[in-house]
């Protein structure tokens, strides 16, 4: 029923256990962080239960009572979990191949919700700044550098370390900006799909970084690049396309593109390093069944921070099709199948709602002609829209519009971005009967879960607009 961690009395360069008393306030942050995660209302996710004293000696050792005068005469501290169903984690659900798109877009959403309210540095605080985003990942290049003496992967090694040098440099103001605007904040830290838990349909964060503040006071969007990476590590680039898609309609975070590749490759960089550690413990270039298993991992690590370094040529995609015609069921099939794990996908009706400062399930009560829904609406959503399709495709990610797109020259438009950028561009065109479509509607209105607010009427208006795809735009469709 019960499961309890204590902790070694160790101390590292990035980690102090030595005395008791660091050892219980240790277990007592591990406590606080990680019961942020937990859903009062669900008993079964609250997996972190207290503080407990160990009394007596180490070869009688007995309980005590927390809270109590127990704590002054313990031994050492414990923190009481929940026991729960190891193969209940999200590395095991993916091994298994019983990962899901909707377990994806349920973690995004509690994430995005959870780092709204989660504390945001202060400017007095030292935690979050652009150096310390450089710190740790030139310490995993010192690390890999002197355990892989192989010269081919010296020279991975060298050439990860000159793109991360690039990449921060272009991105450090942003890094900075982000800090001020409040995007860094006490978050997980070591957010992989082994520290995620399946309870009750919930994902469920677990294992939060509790020993080093700074690995915990980051960018969210560095939080949410682990989970990503790992996807990828894993062999599902369509979920972590997924992944990414859903957190950045959940938190309106319209910069993370530009700093996330420099996150998500840092973070399979830390793996590797964590691989190359376990390989120095096993003696190095002594062969053995472990420590080439050491090995291939940390090349396997490090192949992949490669990879999303330098990704594969990007396209562009828009949806066809009156509402109620099954665009966002389509893209969502297309983004979960898609190979890279480089897809974005952006929705015209989540747009339209973050620029009248709503969030994405968020009800507006808008009718034809108002709110949402004007002319001028319409056209400054497509104008975001295009606007940052342009943004995300200079920065090498394949982009899926879900919109109308009903006007030929709304269409007209994005194939011209894509023709200025060089990349293929393709249209998924989305057709059903009108009563269909009038019925899908209806039924859409009834559960209220999804981030559309068009009405029949609605519809009805776009009848009127429709401009069907030509004969050249149907040689592009898919």
């Amino acid at each position: 029923e019960f499961a309890y961690k204590i902790k070694k009395p160790v101390r590292f360069p990035f980690m102090d256990f030595s005395s008791l008393a660091l050892r219980r306030q240790a277990c007592e942050t591990e406590l606080r962080v990680n019961r942020r995660f937990q859903n009062l209302d669900r008993p079964a996710t609250q997996l972190y239960l207290g503080v407990l004293p160990i009394l007596g000696t180490p070869a009688e050792p007995r309980w005590g009572e927390p809270g109590t005068a127990d704590a002054g005469k313990a031994i050492e501290f414990a923190v009481q979990m929940r026991r729960f169903d190891e193969a209940a984690r999200l590395d095991h659900l993916c091994e298994r191949g019983e990962l899901t798109s909707e377990h994806m877009t349920g973690l995004a959403r509690r994430m995005a919700s959870f780092q709204v309210r989660a504390a945001a540095v202060g400017s007095s605080q030292p935690w979050g700044h652009p150096t310390a985003a450089m710190r740790w990942p030139r310490d995993n290049f010192d690390t890999l550098r002197k355990a892989l003496t192989d010269p081919a992967d010296a020279a991975l090694v060298r050439e990860l370390s000159d793109w991360t040098e690039q990449r921060y440099n272009a991105i450090e103001p942003l890094l900075s900006r982000r800090r001020q605007k409040g995007r860094v904040r006490e978050g997980h830290g070591d957010l992989h799909l082994a520290n995620l838990v399946l309870i009750e349909d919930e994902v469920l964060p677990f294992d939060a970084i509790e020993f080093n503040d700074a690995l915990r006071w980051i960018d969210v969007a560095n939080d949410m690049a682990f989970a990503w990476m790992d996807l990828l590590s894993h062999g599902r680039p369509g979920l972590a396309n997924v992944l990414l898609s859903a957190w950045l309609d959940a938190s309106g975070d319209v910069s993370s593109h530009t700093v996330w590749t420099f996150f998500a490759s840092y973070r399979a960089g830390v793996r590797a390093k964590v691989a190359a550690i376990r390989l120095e413990q096993l003696g190095g270039a002594a062969s053995t069944p472990e420590a080439d298993a050491s090995l291939a991992e940390a090349r396997r690590y490090l192949a992949l921070a490669r990879d999303i370094a330098h990704p594969p040529a990007p396209q562009l995609l828009i949806t066809h099709g009156l509402s109620g015609s099954g665009k966002t069921w389509a893209s969502s099939r297309w983004l979960a199948d898609e190979a890279s794990g480089r897809a974005i996908r952006l929705r015209s009706d989540v747009e339209r709602k973050r620029l009248h400062g709503l969030s994405a399930l968020a009800t507006s009560g808008s009718s034809l002609n108002s709110g949402l829904y004007t002319p001028k609406s319409h056209g400054d959503t497509y104008g975001s829209l295009l606007s940052r399709a342009r943004m995300l495709l200079a920065d090498g990610w394949t982009v899926l519009v879900d919109a109308a797109f009903l006007r030929a020259a709304e269409r007209a438009e994005f194939a011209a971005l894509a023709q200025g950028a060089g990349v293929p561009f393709h249209i998924l065109a989305c057709e059903a009967p009108v009563e269909v479509l009038r019925q899908r509607i209806t039924e859409r209105q009834a559960r209220g879960a999804d981030a559309s607010e068009a009405t029949v009427e609605v519809l009805e208006k776009q009848l009127e607009w429709l401009e069907p795809l030509d004969a050249s735009e149907r040689k592009l469709a898919i």
